[in-house]
């Protein structure tokens, strides 16, 4: 398949759906709303709600199944990036190569476009009009879902623990390993985990995905670590170097960058095999985890 225009035309799909579930920028409060946007429609690859799709066709769902919840798990995605940003936590400028949204809106206006981006995942969660596309029972286990890995047991608390940890030189490998599978792994595992319960995913099924998300997910920031090595500015869309300057608990760090690229592979080869059930409705989500080790940003 071309993963290119896959990703592509999935990307715009879901640009679309998010800029009809978004507030317009000219309702009021027209400053809170332009933050939202502004961060939203940033740039990004849409990565969480295209693996959602994904693992929702994988298992003989719709696209239309999934979407709304999958422009849910971007806003929640979208809200921690702009409060991750803050002079607070990691203290960016930038971010997909643009000013961060509170450099631009300031810092109130940020944390509140953050906190109603996560109000607003669920709202579109909850919304009446999907339950004529799934049973109120999977869109229940949806939600339980994403607010488990959104939460405190989730990104929040993986958050939380790397901030904790920056600077600190008795860092080991459990405690990153926590950071990633939390921070980042998550939400990713999350995503692909509520696209297959819409997709209507029997337990077997069900098993084989989570476990692909949760190896793709700790790939994908192994990857993100190795990147803010070897990758330049213009590529990341902010300061390369960044992770190294600030002491965070990261991979390479531990590890060094040899021994982090052979596990980033590992775990793709082991995205893979869980993979190895499904027939071709499943090569969407092989050509990613091969992606999310090759991507230069």
């Amino acid at each position: 398949m071309d993963l290119k225009q896959y990703l592509k035309e999935r990307c715009q799909l879901v640009d679309a759906a998010l800029d009809r579930y978004l507030p317009r920028e000219d309702e009021l409060p027209v400053s809170l709303h332009k933050a939202m946007r502004y961060s939203v429609f940033a740039g990004g690859k849409r990565v969480r709600p295209i693996l959602m799709l994904a693992a929702s066709e994988t298992v003989g769902g719709s696209v239309n199944q999934a979407l709304p919840a999958a422009c849910a798990m971007e806003m929640i995605h979208t809200y921690s990036l702009v409060h991750d940003d803050l002079p607070a936590m990691d203290d960016d400028d930038f971010r997909r190569g643009n000013p961060t949204n509170h450099k631009v809106f300031g810092e109130a206006v940020a944390i509140l476009a953050g906190d109603a981006l996560l109000t607003q995942a669920f709202v579109l969660l909850s919304n009446a009009e999907n339950l004529s596309l799934v049973s109120p029972e999977q869109l229940l286990a949806v939600v339980q879902e994403i607010s488990r890995c959104a939460g405190s047991h989730g990104m929040v608390g993986g958050q939380v623990v790397d901030m904790e940890s920056e600077g600190s030189r008795e860092i080991d490998l459990a405690t990153v390993q926590y950071i990633h599978t939390h921070k980042t792994g998550a939400l990713i595992k999350a995503s692909v985990k509520a696209g297959a319960i819409l997709g209507g995913a029997d337990e077997v099924s069900l098993a084989a995905l989570t476990s692909y998300g949760e190896a793709v997910g700790l790939a994908f920031q192994i990857a993100d670590d190795i990147l803010d090595i070897e990758g330049t500015t213009e590529q990341l869309g902010k300061d390369a170097g960044s992770d190294q300057a600030r002491g965070k608990a990261t991979y390479p760090a531990i590890m060094g960058l040899s021994e982090s690229k052979r596990r980033a592979n590992e775990l793709v080869g082991m995205a893979l095999q869980f993979l190895a059930r499904f027939d071709e409705k499943a090569e969407p989500l092989r050509e990613i985890a091969r992606y999310i080790v090759a991507r230069q940003s």
